[in-house]
């Protein structure tokens, strides 16, 4: 029975655990879109989604605890400002879990963690300018001589 056996441990000391939670969610908040096993993401949605409930009550003290839980003041500052903002109307489910398939190397389940609204944006392609950085080197050559 589990009865009374909440949370995941991922194989981590309680200090661990929660340093890693605590630089998970930093990285989200900052990047908005961050990769990483499905079960670190099962652990980061909860404590990410408070993070940003926090954001949408915009008053000192939340501020001051989310400065307490996040890492940098950068993310604070992304939290309250944008991120909150984005999410004003929405009373939950703030981010999506997507997976990626197996990592490589030892085969675990890798997922990516991202905030709605943070959808890939394609970039558009560069066109690489082979010809001129050929011609350049030789133009060189030719000026010394």
């Amino acid at each position: 029975m589990r009865h009374r056996n909440a949370g995941v441990k991922l194989g981590r000391n309680t200090s661990h655990r929660k340093a890693l939670l605590r630089n998970l969610v930093t990285s989200l908040i900052e990047r908005e879109r961050i990769v990483t096993t499905v079960a670190k993401a099962k652990a980061l949605r909860p404590l990410a989604e408070k993070m940003i409930t926090l954001g949408k009550t915009e008053s000192l003290h939340a501020r001051r605890q989310a400065a307490s839980y996040l890492m940098t003041p950068a993310s604070v500052k992304k939290l309250f400002e944008s991120i909150a903002t984005r999410f004003g109307a929405r009373e939950g489910g703030y981010i999506r879990i997507s997976h990626l398939g197996f990592r490589q190397g030892d085969g675990a389940d890798m997922a990516m963690v991202e905030l709605i609204g943070s959808e890939l944006k394609e970039k558009a392609p560069e066109k690489k300018k082979k010809k001129q950085k050929a011609e350049e080197p030789k133009q060189e050559d030719s000026e010394k001589s």
